[in-house]
């Protein structure tokens, strides 16, 4: 349960905005923005098209859940977990960031969102970061909480992510990138 008491207005005031841009193209690029948010934002059809966002990167395990898909014209990645420190995020990481990143290189705006915002989504946001833009899980987590304030990967997926930061640290000879 999320207590309200002792957040900082900047926290509960990013847990009430649907989603907040991460990055955006630098002038004169044909790529496209990324974007990190909650379920809330799925939910505001008209908001995703003023954003222009045709890609969701859906990480959820809520079948019950009503959601967009390609018949509502967006192009839509599944990735069914629980928010739960046991999870195996690192299987997913490698496809997601593919998906991701084919999408902004082909100038298309990409919302990444999971329930709340908080813990799934930006955790696959910050895998990108550190795979596609060479950043440290540090540097990721530090931009992420700049834009959108209420994140916090659960230990779990921190642990994943500081892994995942060791595999694309390695020397390039050692490692392989599929994109």
């Amino acid at each position: 349960m999320i207590r309200f008491d002792s957040m900082p207005p900047e926290v509960m005031q990013a847990m009430c905005t649907p989603m907040h841009q991460i990055l955006s193209p630098p002038p004169g690029s044909i790529a496209g923005s990324l974007y990190v948010g909650s379920l809330s934002a799925v939910q505001d059809k008209e908001m995703l098209l003023e954003h222009r966002i045709s890609h969701l990167v859906q990480v959820l395990d809520a079948p019950w859940l009503p959601q967009l898909s390609e018949k509502d014209g967006f192009n839509c990645y599944p990735i069914q977990i629980l928010d739960q420190a046991s999870v195996d995020l690192k299987p997913h990481l490698e496809a997601a960031c593919n998906h991701i990143d084919r999408a902004l290189r082909s100038g298309k705006n990409v919302l990444v969102h999971c329930q709340q915002g908080i813990s799934r989504s930006p955790a696959i946001v910050i895998a990108y970061l550190i795979r596609n833009h060479g950043m440290s899980y540090d540097n990721a987590y530090a931009l992420l909480k700049r834009k959108r304030a209420c994140i916090k990967p659960n230990s779990g997926f921190v642990a994943a992510l500081r892994e995942w930061e060791g595999d694309w640290r390695r020397p390039a000879a050692a490692r392989r990138f599929t994109s």
